[in-house]
This record gives structure tokens, C-alpha cells and sequence, in this order.
């Protein structure tokens, strides 16, 4: 019986436990039960809960059993009515026997479920649920558009042709994304995707955490507009080193180093990717995924340092030649991980509201039990960090502090010398964080200076110029500061990148847009730096020659003092002697 109660404890994390599902389980020291068995009794009775909980709630199970949270409830009566085992616990333990009792009425409660859903069998019904395709509310199929999976295939490590051999062998190859989309969430089905080299579209619920493929790191789990900034930057080996000024997770940075390697191999340089991240926890996390991706020969992570720190005429930046900058955000495009699950849990309250409140004690104390009991839990499974964290309160204030901060790094990234391209992309909807930000940075006198200007649609890699959706200006007409570039407005925008959540393209809401410099002004700048240079050299020569001191000149006249003119005179004459050599 500690399966349910350990089961219980992970669920409820009273010790406040960071990490996903699986590591709180795997990483704890002291369960009894196996941590196989509890991950897998989580993960099967929370896709039954939206059904489970309906049916401990009709079937009055609370009423009766006072001992039965709503947690215990839901995973007893998981296994009770749907394990082949039945409950893990001897015949005449107590909590066995407190829903064993109950078996008619909630073996009842389902079968009605099952009809309502038109499910003929139990094994129908299970087969729709494994699929997920249950409805939380009425526990019938849900129809419509699903995200798919998107998994990148690792270049460093792989190819397409390998894997589609190997780990998708038993996958059958979709006419168009349209099939994947609507095809049952754990359908063997794949699509190549047309935009994005090396990607492949899978059902929503098809799980490759298991897959050799996926634990040795030749495939990553990687949405499909997350991939656009690496592809729109288009890193070439003439172009030097690549920053990545926001690394963690460390998706982005395999997928240049991936790039870099392909390209440098067939003209024989080498290159190497710079992965800035200021967070020493999200550090740890991106250098697991480089190191899982076999791309540590690539990328070079810079832990703990903040890229807006980073002095761009320092020589360490000198082979520096683009920039991928993908930083904080309002996350507002995010449709939801993959990798999570839901669990909706019992009202152990009873579903009738109470008539009249009562505010003692007692009842404040049932009042919390119930508000709690009605949670909707998000279990996240592994430790794949999402790219950002949604930002819910104080929305405008958190987008006027986002969009101060993006502008900053981009403006920074563009004062690097020898930087030819910068790629700038949110995980947001909003224009103060996308359009608005890019419009800006081209008013900067940095931008100006260096001749920075919009990555033009014609000059974009072929699967992103066919890109239909592209920038918008939601906020009526441009403000006094953008006059010096307002007539090139539109042909901004449409350098610009979208991509929309919850639509037939199969992505989450996301912005990309990429720099370029003006090679005109490269030029300028080239000619003007080597004549620095020499200004420099001649200036340091005169430092050099610069003559012997009025003291040296005395000493050397026998006068120590300097004091005698004629030495004065014999001396000055040396110094222009020195200087004719």
C-alpha cells in the first residue's frame, strides 16, 4: 500500500521540490515502492482523471470514506476499475477496503461514462484515451486541430534517412501536415516538414521519451518555430564565431552547432558557437543538452555570464561574425508543453454548494479542503525546461520592462565590429515585444552608425522566404521617433517573421526577424579601422622615439642640474638625430 501513499506524497510536493515528475520520483532516496511503479500509476490515472472524477463524484464516494483524499481517491479507483492487477495492497487493508465497497456503484458510474461517449467496449473507451482524445468536461472524443510533435534530427550525431530506418521504421509517412494534425494523438504517422530542413511532424502524443534515439540525443524535441532564428541567421563559415546570447535550454545552440558543422566540413574551417547564459542553473541545463547532442566540440559555454557584459572590441570576440539573440519574454505564444499532463482531481465536498456559509473555524478548515481537492494538476514529466515561463499579472508593465531589455541587447549586439548578422526572436504575441522592438533598434544611432538594416524577404533562406505570415503593426501609426523609417514601414514588416498559435501551420506563437549589415558601410567602417590603426602606430612611435629627458640630457653634458644652455642645446640636437633614424 506505500505505492498509493508515496504516489500521493510526489503529487501533493509538500516539500516543494523543484524539477519535473519524473526526477522528484527517480531522485528520491527513500521509497519503498518502485519508482517505475509510481511514475507509471501517475501517468495512466491522470489521463483517466477528467473521466475518474466524475465518477467518484456521482458515486458519493466521500460521503462514505473520510479517510479517502482526493488524490488516494482517484488512484485507487484508477486501479480498482481499470488495472489489470487490480489495488496493490492485501485484501483487508484499510484503504483497499474503502473503495473495494464501492466497486458496483463506480464500476457502474463508468459504464455509463463509456456509453455517454458512444464507446462500445471498455477496451474502445481505453483505446480513445491512450489517444488523447478525451474531452476534460463531457469525457467523450475531441474533435479539431491538435499540436503536433515536432522532433528535430540531429545532424551532429545522425540523418533523416537514419532515423526514419530505425526509430520511426513502424511510422507511416502523412500526404501533408493536415494528417498529422488530425490523426489520433498516439498514431504512428510523420511528416517532413518543407520549411525547415532536418524536421519531422509527429501526433501530439507520441512519446519518444523512452526511445534510444531520443536518450542518446540524436533526436530533439524542438517546435517548429523555434528553429526559425538559427535558420533565418543562416551562419556561414565566412562568418566567423556565432554568439548565442540566451542559450538555456540549449535548443537553439545545438541547432546552430548542427548547421555550423555541416557548412565548415565542406569548406574545411572551424568554426565555433559562443553560448552566453547568466543563469547558473539554466547553465547546467545547456550543458547537458550540448553534451547529449555531441555538439561540445562546437560550443563553447560561457556559464554564468551575462552577454550584455560582454565587451564587443574585446579580442576574445574578434572572429565573431553573427549573433543569435532568442531573450526573456512574456511567453505568450507558448501553446503548452508536450511533456505535460493533467490531472483533475475529485471534489471531495460533494459537487452541491453549500446553502448557507458558516465561518468558524471548522468550516474555514473544509472550505480550504475543498478548494484545494478541486485542483487541476500540471505535471510536467521530464526536465526539458520550456523557452520561457508565461507571464500572467501586470501584463503591460512586465511588456514595457521586456521590451526596454530586448531593445538593450539587440543595440549591444549590434556595436560588435565585426558582426555582419544578428537574428532577434520572442515566444510572444505582442508588438511591443516584436515589431516595435525591431523598429526601434533601426532608429538607434548604433544602427545608424554601423549601417544596420533589415535582412530583406528576398535574401532569406528559401523555406522561411515562402513564409506567408509576416509582421504586423497592431498600434495605429508609428510614433515621431520612427519618421526617419517610416516610409520603409511596410518593407520592414515584411522582412519580419510571424508565426500564430493554434492554426494549420502546427506552431506556437512566435517572432523572428534578422539584421544585416549595409556592405557599403562595412567598408567605410574597414577603411576607417585601418586608418586608425596607423594613426595608432605612428602615435605609439613618437611615444618611442620621443628623445632622452632634460636630466639624461644634463647628465650626458656633464651637468646634472641641466642648467647650462649650450648642453640644452647639444641635447635637442640628438633628440632630432634620433628622430631622422
Amino acid at each position: 500500500m506505500s505505492l498509493y501513499y508515496e504516489a500521493a506524497a510526489v503529487l501533493t510536493n509538500t516539500a516543494n521540490i523543484g524539477g519535473s515528475l519524473k526526477s522528484r520520483i527517480y531522485n528520491h532516496k527513500d521509497l519503498k515502492s518502485s519508482p517505475a511503479q509510481i511514475f507509471a500509476l501517475v501517468t495512466e490515472a491522470s489521463k483517466w482523471s477528467a473521466v475518474l472524477k466524475d465518477v467518484i463524484e456521482k458515486c458519493g464516494l466521500f460521503a462514505e470514506e473520510k479517510k479517502l483524499t482526493p488524490i488516494l481517491a482517484l488512484l485507487l479507483t484508477h486501479d480498482l476499475l481499470l488495472s489489470k492487477s487490480g489495488v496493490a495492497a492485501s485484501a483487508n487493508h484499510v484503504l483497499k477496503l474503502a473503495v473495494s465497497r464501492h466497486r458496483a456503484r463506480l464500476g457502474a458510474e463508468l459504464t455509463k461514462a463509456r456509453i455517454r461517449g458512444g464507446h462500445s467496449t471498455l477496451d474502445a473507451f481505453r483505446a480513445v484515451v491512450d489517444g488523447g482524445h478525451l474531452d476534460r468536461d463531457q469525457a467523450t472524443p475531441e474533435h479539431g486541430r491538435r499540436h503536433p510533435r515536432w522532433v528535430r534530427v540531429n545532424t551532429l550525431k545522425t540523418t533523416v534517412a537514419e532515423e526514419l530506418s530505425t526509430t520511426f521504421a513502424a511510422y507511416k509517412e502523412a500526404s501533408d501536415l493536415g494528417e498529422v494534425l488530425a490523426a489520433p494523438g498516439i498514431s504512428k504517422l510523420y511528416f517532413a516538414d518543407p520549411t525547415i530542413p532536418n524536421l519531422l511532424a509527429l501526433p501530439s502524443k507520441v512519446d519518444l521519451s523512452k526511445t534510444q534515439a531520443y536518450l542518446a540525443g540524436r533526436i530533439i524535441l524542438q517546435d517548429k518555430a523555434s528553429c526559425f532564428p538559427a535558420c533565418l541567421l543562416d551562419p556561414r563559415p565566412d562568418h566567423g564565431d556565432v554568439i548565442d546570447g540566451c542559450a538555456a535550454p540549449g535548443n537553439k545552440a545545438t541547432h546552430l552547432a548542427a548547421i555550423i558543422s555541416q557548412r565548415s566540413s565542406e569548406q574545411k574551417k572551424d568554426t565555433k558557437v559562443i553560448a552566453f547564459e547568466r543563469d547558473k542553473a539554466r547553465t547546467v541545463t545547456l550543458a547537458k543538452m550540448v553534451n547529449m547532442a555531441s555538439a561540445d566540440s562546437i560550443v563553447s559555454i560561457k556559464g554564468g555570464s551575462d552577454f550584455l557584459t560582454a565587451q564587443p572590441d574585446s579580442l576574445e570576440f574578434a572572429n565573431v561574425g553573427a549573433i543569435l539573440l532568442d531573450p526573456s519574454c512574456s511567453g505568450s505564444g507558448i501553446v503548452g508543453r508536450d511533456d505535460t499532463i493533467k490531472m483533475h482531481l475529485p471534489e471531495a465536498m460533494g459537487a452541491k454548494p453549500k446553502s448557507k456559509p458558516n465561518h468558524s473555524k471548522k468550516r474555514k478548515r473544509n472550505d480550504n479542503a475543498a478548494r484545494i481537492s478541486d485542483t487541476t494538476l500540471q505535471l510536467v514529466l521530464d526536465d526539458s525546461p520550456p523557452e520561457e515561463t508565461p507571464v500572467i499579472d501586470n501584463l503591460s508593465e512586465r511588456l514595457s520592462a521586456l521590451s526596454t531589455f530586448q531593445l538593450r541587447i539587440l543595440t549591444h549586439a549590434m556595436q560588435f565590429p565585426q558582426v555582419q548578422r544578428i537574428s532577434y526572436s520572442t515566444c510572444s504575441v505582442y508588438c511591443e515585444e516584436n515589431e516595435s522592438v525591431v523598429f526601434q533598434a533601426l532608429c538607434s544611432s548604433i544602427a545608424q552608425e554601423r549601417g544596420w538594416k533589415m535582412l530583406d524577404r528576398g535574401d532569406q533562406m528559401d523555406g522561411l522566404k515562402k513564409w506567408e505570415k509576416r509582421g504586423v503593426w497592431d498600434r495605429g501609426e508609428l510614433g515621431a521617433e520612427f519618421e526617419a523609417i517610416a516610409e520603409r514601414k511596410e518593407h520592414i514588416l515584411d522582412a519580419c517573421i510571424r508565426c500564430e498559435k493554434g492554426t494549420a501551420d502546427g506552431t506556437m506563437g512566435f517572432f523572428v526577424a534578422a539584421f544585416v549589415r549595409d556592405e557599403h558601410a562595412l567598408d567605410i567602417q574597414s577603411k576607417t579601422s585601418g586608418k586608425m590603426e596607423q594613426q595608432a602606430t605612428r602615435d605609439d612611435t613618437d611615444e618611442e622615439w620621443n628623445g632622452f629627458s632634460d636630466r639624461e640630457d644634463a647628465e650626458l653634458n656633464g651637468d646634472r642640474n641641466g642648467n647650462n644652455v649650450e648642453t640644452r642645446k647639444k641635447s635637442n640636437a640628438k633628440k632630432r638625430k634620433v628622430r631622422g633614424r
